[in-house]
C-alpha cells in the first residue's frame, strides 16, 4: 500500500472516528434525557405511564431507553476504537458505521414506537422495526468482531 493511499485511510477513519464519537455523545444526551424523563413520569405520578393498562408503554419505553444508552457508548467506544486501532476494521469501515447508526435509530425507536399506541397489551406497529435494526446491530458487532480477529492474528503471525 502506497504512503498517500494509507494517508487517505487513516483520514477517512478519523472521519468516521468523529462521526461516532459525535453521534454517541448527542446519543446519550437525548437517551438520558428519555430517562430522566421517565423517572419525572414515575415521580410525579402521571397515570398515562403508571396505569396497570400502561404496563406495555412502560415496557416499551423503558427498553427504547435502555437500548439506546446503551447503543450511544457502543458508538464511544467504536470511535475511539478507530483512533486506536485503525487496522481492525479496515474494510469494512463504512458499512460498519451505516449498520451501527441504524441500529441506533431502529432498535430504540420501534420499541419507543411500539409504546406510543398499543393494543390490548401488544406493542404497536413501530415494534417492527426492532428486529431490523438487532440484525445491524448483530452484523455490525460480527464485521468488528471479526476485523479484531484478523488483526490480531495478523500481528502474531508477523511477530
Amino acid at each position: 500500500m502506497g504512503p498517500q493511499r494509507k494517508c487517505k485511510k487513516l483520514a477517512d477513519h478519523v472521519d468516521y472516528s468523529r462521526r461516532h464519537l459525535t453521534f454517541g455523545w448527542w446519543s446519550l444526551l437525548v437517551f438520558a434525557t428519555l430517562g430522566l424523563t421517565l423517572e419525572a413520569l414515575h415521580g410525579f405520578k402521571v397515570r398515562a405511564y403508571l396505569d396497570a393498562s400502561n404496563d406495555t408503554r412502560r415496557l416499551m419505553w423503558t427498553l427504547a431507553h435502555a437500548h439506546g444508552t446503551a447503543l450511544a457508548i457502543i458508538h464511544v467506544v467504536f470511535g475511539l476504537m478507530l483512533r486506536v486501532a485503525p487496522d481492525t476494521t479496515a474494510r469494512s469501515v463504512p458499512t460498519i458505521s451505516t449498520s451501527l447508526i441504524a441500529a441506533s435509530v431502529l432498535l430504540p425507536g420501534g420499541f419507543f414506537l411500539g409504546g406510543v399506541a398499543f393494543y390490548a397489551g401488544d406493542p404497536g406497529i413501530g415494534i417492527a422495526l426492532v428486529p431490523i435494526g438487532a440484525a445491524s446491530l448483530l452484523y455490525a458487532v460480527f464485521a468488528i468482531a471479526r476485523g479484531v480477529t484478523k488483526s490480531t492474528e495478523s500481528n502474531r503471525r508477523a511477530r
